[in-house]
Order: C-alpha cells, then structure tokens, then sequence
C-alpha cells in the first residue's frame, strides 16, 4: 500500500497475532493479471467478491502471504478543497510506513467490526476511530487501489472513499504524529515524502481537478 497500515490503531498494517482479519484471494479479486493503480470502475463487483469470498484469517500470516489480499477502505477527508494530510509516527507499528505522511485514512476489517456489508459504515467506523471530528460526512467512492510495488502493498487492496466534511476541526489520534489541511499545490509538494498509496490516491485526484 504505500501501504496502508491504518492510520493509528494496532489495527494498521503491523502484525497483531491476536487478529483474524477480512481477506480475499487475489486471483478471485484480480485474476491472472493484477492492474495497477487506481480503478475507478468496479467497485460493485469488488464488493460483490468480497462478500462471497470474504474470509477472515490471522494477520500475522496474511501480512506474509501475498496469494491473499487484506480488504483496507482508505478514506481521504476534503474541506473547502483542502485535504487532510497526516505524519505517521516515527515509531508506527508498521515500520515500513514509519514517519511517512498520508492523505488516507485506512483500517483492517475485523469480523466483529462488521455491522453489515455496507462500505460506508465501515468508513464511518474507521474514520472516527482514528481522528476526532465533530462535523458531518458525505461519502463518495474514488476507487479501488491495487499497488504491488512494495512489499506492504502485495498483500493489501484499498477500497478508497471521499469524505467530503462540513468542518475544519480534525485533529489526529494513535499512530499519528500530527495532521492539516492542504491544498492540492502543497500535498504535491510534499508528495516525495508520502507513502505509495498516497502518491497514487493524489496523481487520481489531481487528474480529476
């Protein structure tokens, strides 16, 4: 994923022995031959396999067996244009994402967070884990993201979903060294110092503009 280790919990991307997470095989998922990037067509059908397929399997071996890919919706909140960009910490659970910053806010799905199948509330579920914010949501997708540059990202799939807020009030909890709200001209500036997912979720939004 860049990587998506989730933005603060334990429940980022480090190995947690205690966990059974949400998994897909990822030639059920992406076939023979994976793309890469960020697809804005199929979500349905993504979410049509994951519920079939689903299953739920220990992260410390799933982190290490890339015939599997670990289900991440990775959320990027916007406010008046601006978005919100983070700063792992130094010593985040997942080393490999340690001190990068990120426009995605992203999570492990664990059998008992699951309410329904529904996409949105596990993004307002994990949204509200991981920052503090007081104000409403709109949620939208912007694709899905398969990236099997690096290691972390072989063994991830991110379901990526625009929060457009009401509110500049949010601020970061857990993992997270710190948080603002940036122009698109200034996470590009600092797009060098993201992890992969970030780079690809912003080269997607910056096509769009």
């Amino acid at each position: 994923m860049s990587q998506q280790e989730t933005v603060g919990s334990q429940r980022a991307f480090g190995p947690n022995k205690a966990e059974d997470i949400l998994v897909v095989r990822r030639d059920i998922l992406l076939g023979e031959n994976a793309w890469q990037g960020i697809r804005t067509l199929g979500l349905d059908q993504c979410l049509a396999a994951i519920r079939a397929s689903g299953e739920y399997l220990p992260r410390d071996q799933m982190e290490v067996d890339p015939t599997y890919k670990q289900i991440i919706p990775y959320l990027i909140y916007r406010y008046e244009g601006r978005y919100f960009l983070m700063q792992r910490h130094a010593k985040a659970s997942e080393k490999r994402l340690a001190g990068k910053l990120s426009l995605g806010i992203g999570g492990h799905i664990r059998r008992e967070d699951v309410g329904s199948n529904d996409v949105f509330a596990w993004a307002h579920r994990e949204f509200h884990e991981e920052v503090c914010y007081g104000g409403g949501l709109e949620i939208a997708p912007l694709g899905i993201l398969n990236d099997d540059s690096n290691e972390v990202g072989r063994v991830h799939l991110g379901l990526v979903l625009l929060l457009e807020g009401d509110s500049c009030d949010i601020s970061v909890k857990s993992e997270l060294a710190g948080g603002h709200l940036a122009t698109l001209e200034e996470c590009q500036e600092q797009a060098h110092l993201m992890e992969s997912w970030s780079q690809l979720v912003l080269a997607a939004l910056v096509a769009r503009k």
